[in-house]
């Protein structure tokens, strides 16, 4: 199984590590160096089974390669998950192990946060390896960036359908009010634009819609709440054979991972005349950010690269139209183009 798991989306290696001592139990997933030391965070969950990991770490670190690619940094994808009840597996000697593993790999893949995976613990990792960031003596908490980003993106979209490079005009609807979501419904607010919230956690719904005027939808309705751009800050998949016929906006934009359901939904939203913006472009802020730190920058540069995001998606939005494709492709292409101009490229070092 795992030999066909690297086979098919092309991965370079796949790395097992188990350390019985501290309970460690992970995977390693490096997809593509053409372009530079794969880098990716590591994410620790309690998943159902092995393959279930395996397919997700997979998926992830392949997606890390294209996002890498399509914010033209010198980045290969990669990608690592820890197995195990969080509360159980995030002790201190599970995190050095783990440090250990990473360093073995022998700078081929550098860590970073995810989900449930923070600074400190990355405090901890870098005890044991200098292939990580993302410490809290980093260039701190990319979601700021990451929200300029998304907006930045928002900003190109709607000079795209509507002609207007302001969302003073919009009506956005941010579905999650996480670290991202709520930047970016302050950002669009700062600017003029009308917001509605939804999330599941209704203390933040209420937190928010105190502090800032704003419509709340429930999030059962949140799909056919009619608006120009539609947010998804959330959980991914939310893009599916059940939410397409339901949407009412223009464009589809948000900071979430893995918007659509499966690769085919991109057309379903075409076919609607829905501009999808691709989320591995559109959310690439919290890389860049991680980039700057390993290579050497300060986190205001960050946020002023995070604008080029805009900038490469009107690129890619007009590549799609001048080929009659969806922006997913054209992403794909101006991704897989750096990728294979690689061979002629050496990739930049890091200045520390």
């Amino acid at each position: 199984m795992v030999f066909d798991s690297i086979a098919e989306p092309g991965h370079e290696q796949i790395s097992y590590f188990s350390d019985p001592e501290t309970g460690l139990t992970a995977i390693v997933a490096i997809h593509d160096t053409s372009l530079g030391p794969s880098l990716g965070g590591t994410r620790i969950r309690d998943y159902e089974s092995e393959e279930a990991a395996l397919t997700d770490v997979l998926r992830l670190s392949e997606a890390m390669t294209y996002k890498a690619a399509a914010t033209d940094l010198p980045l290969g994808g990669g990608k690592a998950v820890i197995i195990g009840d969080p509360e159980e597996v995030k002790t201190e000697d599970a995190l050095e192990a783990y440090g250990r593993a990473v360093d073995c790999l022998a700078g081929r893949y550098i860590t970073s946060v995810d989900i449930n995976s923070g600074a400190e613990e990355m405090d901890i990792v870098a005890r044991e390896t200098d292939h990580v960031v993302g410490g809290t003596d980093g260039l701190g908490n990319p979601s700021e960036v990451t929200a300029h980003g998304v907006f930045s993106g928002i900003r190109a979209c709607a000079e795209h359908t509507y002609g207007t490079d302001t969302v003073s005009d919009l009506d956005v609807v941010v579905q999650g009010l996480g670290k991202v979501g709520r930047l970016l419904a302050e950002e669009l607010l700062e600017h003029g634009a009308s917001v509605t919230i939804s999330d599941v956690n209704q203390e933040a719904v209420d937190e928010f819609s105190a502090a800032h005027d704003v419509d709340v939808v429930a999030p059962d309705a949140v799909y056919e709440e009619p608006c120009d751009v539609f947010a998804p800050c959330a959980i991914g998949g939310v893009v599916n054979d059940e939410t397409i016929d339901q949407l009412q906006c223009d464009i589809v934009a948000g900071s979430a991972n893995n918007v659509l359901k499966e690769r085919r939904h991109a057309d379903a939203l075409a076919e609607r005349d829905i501009l999808y913006a691709p989320d591995y472009v559109i959310n690439a802020g919290g890389l860049v950010t991680v980039g700057k730190e390993y290579f050497g920058g300060t986190y205001e540069e960050a946020y002023e690269e995070s604008e080029k995001i805009g900038d490469r998606l009107t690129e890619m939005i007009e590549r799609a139209e001048a080929n009659d494709s969806t922006v997913v492709d054209a992403a794909e292409a101006y991704a897989q183009e750096r990728i294979d101009e690689s061979d002629t490229v050496t990739p930049a070092l890091p200045s520390n």
